[in-house]
């Protein structure tokens, strides 16, 4: 059975429905994957119409009808929603939410494999149910079952995460502690073990003043803060250098010697990784139990519905979410079926039919082979003098 790809259709109004359309106007996906699209069938058709997209798709009411081999869209809207391309707007935004929503307890019923969700504009998703400054934030509390995220931007070149992600920048230098840092360069290992498959994972850690602070005289958060932080995680096994001034290591192109870039704050990393990656760009969400990927680009309001928006970004985070997906299985596979332990603790009961027998001395003892018959002694001794 082929891997089952949710797609939230994002905000109507946005170029979602076209680089979603346009990422399976090659039908040759549908052999990795079989999509489900949570959206609407009509904002689905009037997108397809207006850019003029030969893309067939087949309406489902419930994600158990998803067929492999087809494009399935997920009827999650009962009233009309009025489609005003490159607008934002409030029914827009609750057209998002309701799809984003519907597939959070479609995987908790375990009915899809893998998340890739369409641009949203965080303002006009705003409700009483979706109080968050983006989608990292409201999947970590909707599935995060208590672990925590960690926002990674990656393409075939980099690999960047966040430290602080929706923060104001007059915000982040308070928000930058030793704990956090640690803790998300322990998932950004993690992550680059078991979603990746790095074998031995070199993670290199940005500075936050100009110059690494300067010896003290931009900042003393280097030395005081990220340093020691980075002490912590070689203690832990860590592989972690730094820190490093951010523009002469994104522009000597140091990030090439490295499996992962830990950012302290949004711009910081994004700028640049947006610059690498202008067309093939993925946000991956790490540290959950779930696979969750997304363009790294927003609405665009700007372009949308005129054709122009190039679908690679959404193409990308396809792949992404299935290749995650399988180097999970192949991580934890050797971990399900552990060999018995030989030997077990005494029960607190006093049973002792637990304990683990004595292996008997001999166990492993080769035996004598057995004594040949007397007539076959003869034969051999006969043929031995001869």
């Amino acid at each position: 059975m082929n891997i089952r790809v949710a797609i939230t259709q994002g905000d109507t109004n946005g170029v979602g429905y076209e680089v979603i359309l346009k990422a399976f106007a090659d039908p040759a996906i549908l052999e990795l994957c079989t999509p489900i699209i949570y959206g609407s069938s009509k904002i689905a058709a009037y997108h397809r119409k207006v850019l003029n997209l030969d893309v067939d798709f087949t309406v489902i009411n419930s994600a158990e009808e998803a067929g492999d081999g087809r494009v399935n869209l997920l009827n999650c809207l009962d009233e009309e929603v009025k489609v005003e391309l490159g607008q934002p707007s409030a029914d827009a935004g609750r057209a998002a939410f309701v799809a984003l929503d519907q597939a959070m307890t479609d995987f908790r019923k375990g009915l899809y494999d893998v998340l890739v969700t369409a641009p949203i504009d965080k303002a006009t998703i705003q409700n009483p149910s979706f109080q968050f400054p983006g989608h990292t934030e409201y999947i970590e509390t909707s599935l995060g079952e208590g672990q925590k995220a960690l926002m990674i931007l990656k393409n075939e070149d980099i690999r960047v995460a966040l430290v602080t992600t929706h923060l104001p920048l007059k915000d982040i230098a308070s928000a930058i502690t030793q704990e956090a840092i640690v803790e998300k360069a322990t998932i950004f290992h993690q992550s680059l073990l078991r979603d990746f498959r790095i074998s031995c994972p070199r993670i290199a850690v940005l500075s936050l003043n100009p110059h690494a602070g300067d010896n003290g005289l931009l900042g003393s958060e280097e030395s005081d803060i990220i340093a020691p932080a980075i002490e912590t995680l070689a203690a832990k096994g860590v592989q972690a250098f730094g820190p490093y001034p951010a523009d002469g290591f994104f522009g000597s192109g140091a990030y090439y010697h490295f499996d992962g870039v830990l950012a302290m704050y949004h711009d910081q990393g994004l700028a640049p990784f947006k610059t690498i990656a202008l067309d093939d760009g993925v946000n991956y969400t790490a540290g959950l139990p779930i696979v969750r990927t997304s363009p790294d680009h927003g609405t665009a309001y700007d372009i949308a519905g005129q054709g122009k928006a190039n679908e690679n970004s959404m193409r990308q985070a396809i792949y992404t979410a299935i290749d995650v997906f399988r180097n999970r299985q192949r991580y934890d596979e050797p971990m399900r079926n552990p060999l018995p332990k030989l030997y077990h603790e005494k029960r607190e009961d006093g049973d002792k039919s637990r304990f683990a027998q004595p292996r008997p001395k001999d166990m492993f003892k080769k035996e004598k082979p057995a004594p040949a018959p007397a007539q076959e002694q003869q034969e051999s001794h006969e043929k031995a003098a001869e």
